[in-house]
C-alpha cells in the first residue's frame, strides 16, 4: 500500500483545531481559542474532493489524539451513506500508540513497539492507500522515518495566528516533487508532493 498523509494546514502552518470551535481548546502546548478555522472555507468542490480522497482509502492509519477524536466524532455516527463515515467505519484502522489499551473502534489494530517495522509491514501488503488523516505528530515522525509516500496538504487561505504548526522551527530537512495542485473556488489550494531525498542548496551568492 501507498502511505498518504492528508493535513489541513493554515497559511501560517498551523495544524491544530481545524475542525471545530472546542477542538483542542485547553491543548497540551496552550489554552487555544481559535479552533474551526478551516470548516468555513470548505466549499462544495473541496468537499467532494474529501470525500472522494477518503473513498480511496484502503486503510487508514492514526495517531493516538486524532484517532480519539474521530472514533468520538465518526465512529459514533450511523449514516454510513456519508462518504467519510462509511469509508472510516468499514474499513481496517491502525493506531499508533504505546499507552493506548482499549480501541473500541470496529476494526481497529493498536501498533507499539517497533512502530516503523510494522507500518512497513502494511506497506508491503497489496492493495491501494494507506491514509493519514491530521496526525500531524505522526506525519512528522513518518517523514523523518522515510515512510511516506505522498504528502497531500491542504492550504487554507487563513492565517491563524497561533496553534501547533505542522513542521517544528528546526527539524530534518526534505526535498519534495509537485505532483498536484489545483485551486477550490473559496481559497483553498491543494498540493500535493512525493518526497525527493535531501534538498539541494546553493554553493555560490551568484
Amino acid at each position: 500500500m501507498k502511505l498518504i498523509t492528508n493535513t489541513q494546514v493554515s497559511v501560517d502552518g498551523v495544524v491544530q483545531g481545524n475542525g471545530g470551535p472546542d477542538e483542542n481548546r485547553g491543548g497540551r502546548v496552550f489554552h487555544f481559542e481559535r479552533g474551526g478555522w478551516a470548516r468555513p472555507l470548505f466549499d462544495d468542490e473541496a468537499l467532494a474532493f474529501v470525500n472522494e480522497f477518503y473513498q480511496r482509502a484502503d486503510a487508514f492509519l492514526f495517531g493516538r489524539r486524532t484517532y480519539e477524536l474521530f472514533a468520538g466524532y465518526w465512529g459514533v455516527r450511523k449514516d454510513l451513506e456519508n462518504p467519510i463515515v462509511g469509508a472510516l467505519n468499514t474499513r481496517p484502522k491502525y493506531v499508533v500508540s504505546n499507552t493506548l489499551t482499549d480501541a473500541p473502534w470496529a476494526n481497529t489494530t493498536v501498533l507499539s513497539g517497533d512502530v516503523a517495522a510494522a507500518i512497513r509491514e502494511l506497506k508491503a501488503k497489496p492493495g491501494g492507500e494507506l491514509q493519514v488523516h491530521g496526525s500531524s505528530t505522526l506525519t512528522r515522525w513518518l517523514l523523518a522515518n522515510n515512510l511516506v509516500d505522498e504528502i497531500v496538504l491542504l492550504v487554507c487561505p487563513v492565517v491563524v495566528g497561533q496553534g501547533m504548526r505542522l513542521f517544528p522551527d528546526t527539524g530534518p530537512d526534505l526535498a519534495l516533487d509537485l505532483v498536484d495542485s489545483r485551486a477550490f473556488p473559496k481559497g483553498i489550494t491543494l498540493q500535493a508532493y512525493r518526497p525527493a531525498g535531501r534538498p539541494q542548496y546553493a554553493t555560490t551568492t551568484d
